[in-house]
């Protein structure tokens, strides 16, 4: 390709690119730039454009769900839930603002609310495949909440029992006379000792006792270890959720 014909394709290749800017408002290609934002996985960016389309245009129902996911994304779920009550507010038959404010309220541990949201949005738009799933995810979490063994708290326990971390911390407790003394009332009842009733683990809420205390000791040598567990519980048990992208 000659130099000529280079230099006319890129004038025309720019001219191309301006017109389909001058198509959209500035609020609309602020919201493109958020969209674009979100697929790059740049939530922050994101969450900066949207903002913007919001200033220009208040009544958008779309840019305040929009910012709802971004903010979502880093963690900011009672932004995110304002936003999306925001969008309901301008639109009560927006689905995915109802779906959006789900998801926030599951990341929350908000179970009953985020169930509710889903049965909001699903009256609105019915055959969503990812409403149901979601809401199937916080119903059983709810369960696991409500179970008399329950702890709401499903993770890989492998990966807790092959935690360097964790077993170095455990050794170290374990030469502490009250965590020994615990220990030794725990292995009691699991295997019928004295402590136990019939079938050697009805007393239940001894053994549980016991084990929030260990967790109490663990917290009080190592904040970070616990917080560090924390999060991997959490990224654990909301793996399994689902989004719908703008």
């Amino acid at each position: 390709m000659s130099s000529v014909k280079r230099l006319v394709y890129a004038v025309i290749h720019f001219l191309r690119e301006q017109s389909q800017l001058d198509a959209f408002t500035s609020d609309e290609q602020e919201s493109l730039e958020g969209n674009n934002h979100m697929k790059e996985e740049n939530y922050v960016a994101a969450v900066d454009c949207y903002t913007h389309a919001i200033e220009l245009d208040p009544n958008n129902a779309v840019y305040y769900c929009n910012r709802a996911a971004a903010q979502s994304k880093i963690s900011n779920y009672n932004e995110a839930i304002k936003d999306c009550e925001r969008a309901i507010a301008i639109d009560p038959k927006y689905s995915k603002a109802y779906g959006r404010m789900g998801l926030a309220l599951t990341s929350m541990n908000k179970y009953q609310e985020a169930i509710t949201s889903y049965q909001k949005a699903l009256v609105l738009d019915p055959e969503n495949d990812s409403y149901k799933s979601n809401m199937k995810i916080a119903e059983q979490k709810l369960r696991d909440l409500s179970s008399p063994t329950g702890t709401g708290l499903s993770f890989d326990m492998a990966s807790l029992i092959n935690n360097p971390a964790f077993i170095s911390m455990a050794a170290s407790l374990m030469q502490n006379p009250q965590v020994q003394q615990l220990m030794s009332g725990m292995m009691s009842n699991a295997i019928g000792g004295p402590a136990a009733g019939v079938g050697g683990l009805s007393d239940l809420s001894s053994l549980i006792h016991a084990g929030q205390q260990f967790a109490q000791q663990i917290q009080q040598q190592n904040p970070e270890l616990i917080e560090q567990l924390r999060n991997h519980v959490r990224s654990r048990s909301f793996s399994g959720s689902t989004e719908e992208h703008s």
